[in-house]
């Protein structure tokens, strides 16, 4: 009988629990590739391999192997950093890797050009640092994020917690990490397939897809709750966590011309107690691994499990293996999507800086040396770090003396806690070229300089000021959740982009096609008068979104399924 299944169900289940042939491609010096299957099996250990796209072209005229290297994303739930790990972090970007830091949207960070024969030495340079990579990628729960920083109040600590508990709980048992990047005792027998008893929650073939959680905690929807497999928005009451709002079937990535795949907004499964939410979250990952579609990739993750399934189904199962039974959602309401830039005070009276970093990439160029800033207050000792869901860096629990020092080693390098406009506050793109093999577009090195020219537009409407979400990436796969921005510019082909408008600023409604392969003069052009428009007809508290809906301009995306539906080209 033929097997039905994506070719990756199949490379999972030979792999003997992510080992593959991985160890031997390592040890591999002839060339910087490794097996094919193996690029998939690496993606578990938290690591892309990719080549430099910029110099593809030359090097094949050369009859050259492409300049491959690898990207490297760790694994820290609620994003949370001593000092002394953002020491060794920096280090590591120096000796291994591009000289580079990059926040990425989900509150951690990627090193990029990481060579295969240095791929070891990071890896344990990093377990060095008490962090690791394992299931920072793959069909496995990734990343857990937790709103903000866990200083600000007991409720913000609760949601910290509970991520690192879940990151933890639904983290992958196999030895293989350990065995081939650390060094360990290599316990399964290679003359059979290693099974389930090393992988009880996953088992042999994991999840059909990538599965994403993360913790809210209103009214900030830091985290974007809405664009995830599963979440957790915190129920407070007289400043402590009650329960939990339980969200599931979010997600991002689609396929250009494929109008079976789209993104789509979680919704909620009811509310459970602070005791119960480990176990919705082992049910909702269990239901997802035996219902999931494993024979058609693109329709792999749970948001379409859901679309299949219904959510009430859905729903009684999850209750099934949890053995409980939800209770009727509790009220809440998210008044945005984006981090509070500045100092502000905790309860706990300490000091706490959100830094605007653009596009995540923590870098120094002439006249703004971030990264030697963080790194001088990293040595200094006196403040913890977070990376936010926003590609931003938090300093935390920092005294007052100990804030002064902060603003004073920033000042000395040419970093301003001030940005020049609050849609570049608001904006984030994904990595794109030229490293990211999927990317059809230009994003983190384009959108700056769009930001810029869109300055002057918003400069005629008097918006300079006013918060407006832009978001770019290089595909529609949506890394940097284009489909929530109130802006969405999604790559085509080079220099060409869909424009997106209408999601809601509290990220609770997906955006509408507005105009097809538009490169930059066009995106101006179309951009400038709309912004002019609003300015000038908007209601009191109106968001930009909102405006271009009850104008005319799109119609709304109430549900995921209607994403391609109602569609009116400019």
């Amino acid at each position: 009988m033929t097997d039905k299944r994506a070719k990756n169900e199949i490379i999972k289940e030979h792999s003997r629990q992510l080992r593959g042939t991985l160890a031997e491609g390592l040890a591999n010096v002839v060339t910087g590739d490794i097996a094919e299957d193996d690029h998939q099996l690496i993606k578990f250990h938290g690591s892309y391999i990719q080549d430099d796209r910029d110099v593809r072209g030359e090097r094949a005229k050369k009859k050259m192997e492409k300049a491959f290297s690898f990207m490297l994303r760790l694994r820290i739930p609620g994003g949370y950093l001593n000092a002394k790990q953002w020491v060794a972090l920096d280090n590591i970007a120096t000796t291994y890797a591009n000289g580079t830091l990059r926040l990425t949207t989900r509150e951690t960070f990627q090193y990029h050009g990481v060579i295969k024969s240095n791929m070891k030495r990071t890896m344990q340079a990093i377990n060095a640092a008490a962090l690791d990579t394992l299931a920072a990628c793959g069909d496995v729960n990734r990343n857990v994020m937790s709103a903000g920083n866990p200083n600000l109040s007991k409720a913000h600590k609760k949601a910290y917690e509970l991520g690192k508990a879940i990151s933890e709980h639904l983290l992958p048992k196999t030895r293989a990490y350990h065995e081939i990047w650390l060094d360990g005792e290599k316990v399964e027998d290679k003359s059979r397939a290693a099974g389930k008893d090393e992988e009880p929650l996953y088992g042999v073939q994991y999840l059909p897809r990538k599965f994403k959680t993360v913790i809210a905690v209103p009214p900030s929807n830091d985290v974007d709750i809405f664009a995830h497999d599963l979440g957790y928005i915190a129920i407070v009451e007289k400043g402590d966590v009650i329960g939990w709002n339980v969200t599931v079937g979010g997600g991002m990535g689609m396929t250009h011309g494929d109008l079976n795949t789209f993104p789509r907004t979680a919704d909620i499964l009811g509310f459970c107690t602070a005791d119960q939410a480990i176990k919705v979250g082992e049910a909702v990952v269990t239901v997802q691994r035996d219902w999931g579609n494993r024979e058609v990739r693109a329709r792999a993750r749970l948001k379409y499990t859901i679309e299949d399934r219904g959510l009430d189904t859905f729903r009684a199962e999850v209750e099934k293996r949890a053995g409980i039974k939800f209770a009727k959602a509790k009220p809440f309401v998210f008044t945005g999507t984006g981090d509070t830039l500045g100092w502000v005070q905790g309860d706990d009276k300490a000091w706490h800086l959100t830094l605007f970093v653009e596009n995540g990439r923590i870098k120094d160029v002439p006249g703004y040396k971030l990264r030697s800033a963080l790194r001088e207050i990293a040595d200094a000792n006196i403040c913890d770090f977070v990376a936010s869901a926003n590609q931003n860096v938090m300093m935390v629990n920092a005294s007052a003396k100990s804030k002064a020092k902060i603003e004073t080693i920033l000042k000395s390098h040419g970093v301003a806690t001030e940005v020049s406009s609050r849609l570049r506050a608001n904006a984030m793109a994904c990595v794109a070229l030229p490293t990211c093999g999927l990317a059809l577009a230009e994003s983190e090195r384009y959108l700056p300089s769009l930001i810029t020219k869109l300055e002057d537009s918003l400069d005629k409407a008097g918006l300079r000021d006013d918060d407006i979400v832009m978001r770019m990436t290089g595909c529609p796969n949506g890394c940097a959740r284009p489909y929530l921005a109130e802006i969405g510019l999604v790559g085509r082909n080079p220099g060409l982009y869909n424009l997106y408008l209408g999601a809601a600023f509290d990220g609770s409604r997906l955006s509408k096609l507005y105009a097809q392969d538009v490169g930059e003069e066009r995106i101006i052009a179309l951009l400038e008068p709309l912004l002019i428009k609003y300015a000038k007809e908007r209601k009191a508290g109106e968001h930009f979104g909102d405006y271009t809906i009850r104008a005319g301009y799109v119609k709304p995306t109430n549900a995921g399924n209607q994403f391609h539906a109602d569609i009116k080209l400019a």
